[in-house]
């Protein structure tokens, strides 16, 4: 075909075979109408489009994260997985059962009896009459992230995953999702902690409430430092610590407390990070934090064995 075109006819440099008197903007080169991409100026040609998608830097948040694209998305993700844990545990007896046992947060081993009795000494598991669960104490480390995922009573599902969608977007709006979800483990696992250390020895503690107060924590203090109206979620903190307090010992104000302290150390690293190497200062804070909160669980893990 190309060779039936006069000489000196200028051919798209994609399709040799096709005349064409139209350039790219950017890099000079004919190209014909299927090679076309619409430019704020004349057109561009694909391998012109294709090195911009890849020079282009994509929109970052004002604390360095990448800007997502839907907010709510690693929120509602983090629903769905409270909602599926909540159906298993519904489905093999709740906190009493295998399920629940394994994924509340106990700080110490327990016996549990027909007459309700517990045994403090790790070493009598093998000689325990009843039904032995397993504490952060005697192994069950992984009860300190479980927990937070794990709620049997409808309305305390309910009141957590409807703050965590509210929070959650409004705060990785601002840090970008990676920084959300350091975030929102770092705030779950300081709940964990303050009930390791706080609560009843041979008590059980499950819900995603520490690592929601985490996330009032941070959205606090992002208020503060962006210079918006805290009012409105002061008022609705308060109001959650007034139900925290008046519940007495149905709600573990020790999670909620942790969890609070846990946010705002977290969203204050992130926030307050130099710009210079500001990805570096984040991530080794975080880690300090992580440090501390795991140097915590070894302490008094060492108490209670």
């Amino acid at each position: 075909m190309s060779s039936s075109l006069p000489a000196g006819v200028p051919v798209c440099y994609r399709h040799p075979g096709r005349e064409t008197h139209i350039s790219c903007q950017r890099c000079g080169r004919p190209i014909c109408p299927e090679c076309m991409n619409d430019a704020a100026v004349g057109f561009h040609c694909p391998a012109c489009v294709a090195e911009g998608r890849r020079t282009v830097r994509a929109p970052t948040t004002p604390y360095g994260g990448t800007r997502p694209g839907n907010p709510a998305i690693t929120s509602i993700a983090l629903i769905v997985a409270n909602v599926g844990v909540f159906v298993a545990l519904l489905a093999t007896g709740g906190i009493n059962g295998t399920l629940g046992r394994l994924l509340t947060l106990t700080p110490r081993g327990i016996c549990e009896t027909g007459d309700g009795r517990f045994f403090p000494n790790v070493s009598v598991v093998a000689a325990c009459p009843g039904t032995w669960a397993d504490g952060v104490a005697t192994g069950a480390w992984w009860q300190l992230l479980t927990s937070g995922f794990a709620h049997v009573a409808p309305l305390h599902l309910a009141f957590n995953m409807l703050a965590l969608y509210f929070l959650g977007p409004q705060v990785e709006q601002v840090m970008g999702r990676a920084r959300f979800l350091a975030l929102y483990v770092v705030s779950l696992l300081a709940g964990s902690v303050a009930v390791l250390w706080l609560a009843e020895p041979y008590s059980s503690t499950l819900g995603a409430s520490g690592a929601v107060f985490g996330l009032m924590g941070a959205l606090l203090l992002l208020m503060l430092k962006l210079r918006a109206d805290p009012r409105p979620l002061a008022a609705w903190l308060g109001i959650n610590v007034l139900i925290t307090v008046a519940a007495g010992n149905g709600i573990s104000w020790q999670g909620h407390l942790g969890g609070f302290l846990g946010g705002v150390a977290a969203a204050a690293v992130i926030v307050l990070a130099p710009r210079v190497r500001r990805a570096w200062w984040q991530a080794a804070g975080l880690l300090l934090i992580l440090a501390a909160l795991l140097g915590l669980v070894a302490l008094r893990v060492a108490e209670l064995v």
